[in-house]
C-alpha cells in the first residue's frame, strides 16, 4: 500500500486534470468564465474516471507564463473551480498551483484535497527567473491549518529549469525526505509531456531505500509505463491521456482505457 486513500493498489496512477487559463493569467477566456473552465474540467474527470485512474490531481497548467508567488485571482479560481467539481469525483484529489506551494497547500486545505504536488526544496535555473522555493513556510501551513493527514509530493528536478545544486538526485531525493519532510518523492523530465531518465528514478529510488513513494511525474505512456512501474511507486500522467498527446487537448477517453488497461496487466 503508498497511501491510505489509494487502498490496496501497489502501484498508483494519478492522472491530471487541467484547468482552463483562470482570471488575470494572458490566456484568460473572459467571456466564457470560470463556468467554462468548470464545464471543461468535468468533461475531463468523467473521461478519467470512467477510464479507471486511481486519483486525479487539478493543475493551472494553462496560467502561462507561470508565477512563483500565486496572485490573489488566481488562487479564488482555483478554489472555486476545484469545490465546484468535487462533487463528481469519485477518486481521491490532489491540487498544485504552479509554482507557488504555500498557494498549493492552501487550496488543497480550503478543498479538501489528499496531497499536493509542487517544487518545496532546490534551487534552479528557470523559464521563471532564479528558483529558490522556501519549503518550511507551506510545512507549517499544514500543520496550522490542521491538515497533518495531506500528503505532500515534492518534485526535486522542476521541468522547465535546471537544478543549481550540483548534488546528485539520489543525494537529492534523500536529504528532500530526511531534512524537508517529503511525504513522496516525484522525479521529472526537462519539460512537461518529456519522460525522466530512467537512471534518475533509479537513483532516487535505491537512495530512499523504501522511506517514502517515488513517482515518476513526466512522460509516461503506453509504451514506457512497464518500465516506470517496474521501479516507481506509481507515475504523474496529463499530456498522454490528451487527444493526441497534446497537453492542451481534452482528455481522449479512449487513451485512457487503453493506459490503464495495460497498467492492469502490470498489476
Amino acid at each position: 500500500m503508498i497511501f491510505d486513500f489509494f487502498g490496496d493498489k501497489k502501484k498508483a496512477v494519478i492522472s491530471m486534470a487541467h484547468i482552463g487559463a483562470m482570471p488575470g493569467s494572458p490566456l484568460y477566456d473572459a467571456d466564457g468564465g470560470i463556468d467554462k473552465l468548470i464545464e471543461g474540467v468535468l468533461s475531463d474527470i468523467e473521461k478519467l474516471q470512467d477510464g479507471g485512474v486511481d486519483a486525479i490531481m487539478f493543475g493551472n497548467e494553462n496560467d502561462r507564463p507561470y508565477l512563483l508567488k500565486a496572485s490573489t485571482e488566481s488562487v479564488a479560481a482555483m478554489t472555486s473551480i476545484v469545490a465546484a467539481v468535487k462533487p463528481a469525483l469519485k477518486v481521491p484529489f490532489g491540487v498544485n498551483y504552479l509554482w507557488d506551494p504555500s498557494a498549493s497547500v492552501a487550496i488543497a486545505a480550503a478543498t479538501g484535497a489528499a496531497f499536493v504536488r509542487e517544487i518545496f526544496t532546490g534551487v534552479f535555473a528557470s523559464d521563471m527567473g532564479v528558483w529558490a522555493p522556501d519549503c518550511a513556510t507551506p510545512l507549517r501551513m499544514r500543520r496550522n491549518l490542521g491538515c497533518d493527514k495531506m500528503k505532500l509530493f515534492f518534485n526535486i528536478n522542476a521541468e522547465f529549469a535546471h537544478s543549481l545544486d550540483a548534488r546528485p538526485i539520489g543525494l537529492r531525493a534523500k536529504s528532500a525526505v530526511f531534512s524537508s519532510l517529503a511525504d513522496a518523492i516525484l522525479v521529472s523530465g526537462p519539460i512537461t509531456g518529456q519522460p525522466a531518465e530512467g537512471s534518475d528514478l533509479r537513483e532516487a529510488v535505491e537512495a530512499i531505500d523504501g522511506a517514502v513513494p517515488v513517482f515518476a511525474n513526466t512522460g509516461v505512456n503506453i509504451d514506457n509505463v512497464d518500465d516506470v512501474m517496474s521501479v516507481a511507486s506509481g507515475c504523474i500522467i496529463g499530456t498522454h491521456f490528451k487527444v493526441d498527446g497534446d497537453t492542451w487537448n481534452p482528455v481522449d477517453s479512449e487513451r485512457v482505457k487503453r493506459f490503464m488497461d495495460k497498467v492492469g496487466g502490470l498489476r
